[in-house]
């Protein structure tokens, strides 16, 4: 293999660990809230914000990843 089939082989692995990681998080966040709110409902409101606060955080993430995996694929050509 190459340099460029390498790159492009690391790229995507990033974005497959990236969006594994995310998505897992985003569950365990999404899950946790619902439980939270589910025992409390008086508390919705002091869960809900914290939570769209973290999600799009971990978003952010995920997508900071494939924006840096594209500009590594970018210089394949």
């Amino acid at each position: 293999m190459d340099a460029q089939s390498m790159l492009a082989l690391g790229s995507a692995i990033a974005i497959a660990i990236a969006v594994l990681g995310g998505t897992t998080a985003q569950g365990k966040t999404a899950s946790a809230a619902l439980e939270g709110i589910a025992r409390n409902p008086a508390a919705k409101g002091d869960i809900f914000v914290p939570m769209i606060l973290g999600l799009a955080l971990i978003e952010s993430l995920v997508i900071l990843a494939f924006v840096i995996s594209f500009g590594l694929s970018g210089k394949i050509a």
